[in-house]
Parts: C-alpha cells; sequence; structure tokens
C-alpha cells in the first residue's frame, strides 16, 4: 500500500476512534472539542499494536478491548480471576484447575469420586472429600478401624482381608482345623496352645516324669 493510502486509512481510523470518543456519553453538549490532537504524520516507535492508531509521537490511540503504551495489552472485562491471563478482549488463558470464558469455574482434573466437591484451596483446584474418603480425587476408601495383616481398605469401613485372616479389620486368624483343649488360633493354621498341651493343634499332652 503507498504511503498516502495508509496514511488515509490511518486518518479514517483515527476519526472513527474519535467518533466513538465522541458518541461514548459524554455529559458535554454537540459540538464541544476535545482535547484530541491527530497528527497524520506522527511516528510511533515501537509501533502501536492491535489496530491502534498512532495519533501523534510516541502516542497511540488503542482499538476497544486494549490498552497499554504501544496497546500491547488485551483487557478483558470483567477480568480473568485465578490467576488468568488475557489473551484477547473476552478471552482468558486460564491456569491448570480453572476454566470458563473468565477463569472463574472451578475444575479439579479426572473430577471428584464419591461425593467429592471441587473448590479452589490457596488458588489451586482441589477434591474436597466426605469423612469416608480420601485422595486427590476421593478414590481412595477410609476404614477408622484400620485394616491389619495386610487388609485392604475396599470401602467405608470395610476391609477386603488376605487368606488365613477374618473380621472388620482383619484381626482374627482362621485355622482350618479348630485348636483343641483350649488353644488359640492366633495366625493362619497356627494354635498357641494351654499347658500342658502342645502340637499344631494342641492335640498333645505332655507327660511329666
Amino acid at each position: 500500500m503507498a504511503p498516502a493510502a495508509r496514511g488515509s486509512v490511518a486518518v479514517a481510523l483515527a476519526l472513527a476512534a474519535l467518533l466513538a470518543l465522541c458518541s461514548a456519553g459524554s455529559d458535554a453538549p454537540r459540538g464541544v472539542a476535545l482535547g484530541f490532537v491527530f497528527d497524520p504524520a506522527a511516528k510511533c516507535e515501537p509501533p502501536c499494536e492491535h489496530s491502534g492508531v498512532c495519533i501523534r509521537n510516541d502516542t497511540c490511540l488503542c482499538a476497544r478491548g486494549y490498552e497499554g503504551e504501544t496497546c500491547q495489552y488485551a483487557n478483558c472485562d470483567p477480568k480473568c480471576k485465578n490467576g488468568g491471563v488475557c489473551l484477547r478482549p473476552g478471552k482468558c488463558r486460564c491456569p491448570p484447575g480453572f476454566g470458563g470464558r473468565y477463569c472463574h469455574k472451578v475444575t479439579c482434573d479426572g473430577g471428584c469420586w464419591n461425593g467429592g466437591e471441587c473448590f479452589a484451596v490457596n488458588g489451586v483446584a482441589k477434591c474436597i472429600c466426605p469423612s469416608s474418603w480420601s485422595g486427590s480425587k476421593c478414590q481412595e476408601a477410609t476404614c477408622p478401624q484400620g485394616c491389619r495383616n495386610g487388609g485392604v481398605c475396599v470401602a467405608p469401613g470395610i476391609c477386603s482381608c488376605p487368606e488365613g485372616w477374618l473380621g472388620g479389620a482383619c484381626h482374627t486368624a482362621v485355622c482350618s482345623l479348630p485348636c483343641l483343649n483350649g488353644g488359640k488360633c492366633v495366625s493362619p493354621n497356627k494354635c498357641r496352645c494351654r499347658p500342658p498341651f502342645s502340637g499344631q493343634r494342641c492335640q498333645e499332652r505332655k507327660k511329666y516324669n
């Protein structure tokens, strides 16, 4: 485009911007001049960005939605929330854990399970779990009584026990053959005997001479 043509375009853009300023709800009577000076030969270094118009040396008139000395900053209205960055008018880039047009929605990656709810905690999206669940997604059941002897908590208050153990906390040993003579099963297939008995099932009586 020839310099003269570019100058004409700049003048047209500046006049359009001036018209927008004059019609933007000013309380002044029509025809009253505003403090607006446009120099067609003005130069701005660095140049105005995002369709901004150089109205006088090193002074840019920014298009709607941009601001800064060279119109380099986009302006989102409302502002981006939760640490979001305005990429262009009305468009925010959101940090992890946040979404929506203005980063106003909290989003937990993978969602929250088992009744957990996603909240922003100190600027970080986090699942808040019911008392019976834990973990980053509320995926881990909680057994208040604990699971002993290699048991695993599979649901709130419920342990899955390895072979040879029973009970709510996997605390009861199982002996496939019962202990005799008052013996007690203390681990899988192992009896603790009462004197004077011994043997795997406490079936042997010790003889005294």
